[in-house]
């Protein structure tokens, strides 16, 4: 069974992730910030990382970073849905979700889904890395 780790700051969304992922046989376990989940990798190791990227704190970009130094088998997907703004609230020096995902593919992520995505999505890029082997 793949140990996976849900990062997000938000516990909502760290719940339903946790659901998701364990009704499809994961084994997961969840932080709600970078450093927390830093120390949990290192305790307990992990296969699989599923980030946000906009957290206080140590951000995803910084962990995503981190993971892959100290730990370059782990698979990493990074989710972010910051930097959406409707047209009444467009912001000119606001930064995209597109360039918050690219940040995190040249941070090491391995894969990057937009917030809000499929769950069918999440399933299928940790499906990618079970179907190759995991660290």
């Amino acid at each position: 069974m793949m140990d996976v780790l849900v990062i997000d700051d938000e516990g909502d969304v760290r719940d339903a992730l946790r659901r998701v992922l364990e009704r499809a046989g994961f084994h997961v376990r969840v932080a709600g910030t970078g450093a927390d989940a830093l120390a949990e990798i290192r305790r307990a190791g992990v296969d699989v990382v599923v980030t946000d990227i906009i957290m206080p704190g140590i951000g995803g970009v910084e962990t995503i970073g981190t993971i892959r130094e100290e730990f370059p088998g782990v698979r990493i997907i990074a989710i972010s849905g910051g930097g959406n703004f409707g047209a009444g609230a467009y912001q000119p020096n606001a930064i995209t979700t597109s360039a918050y995902l690219a940040a995190a593919n040249r941070a090491g992520a391995h894969h990057v889904l937009t917030k809000p995505f499929d769950t069918a999505d999440l399933l299928q890029a940790i499906g990618q890395y079970s179907a190759v082997g995991h660290a």
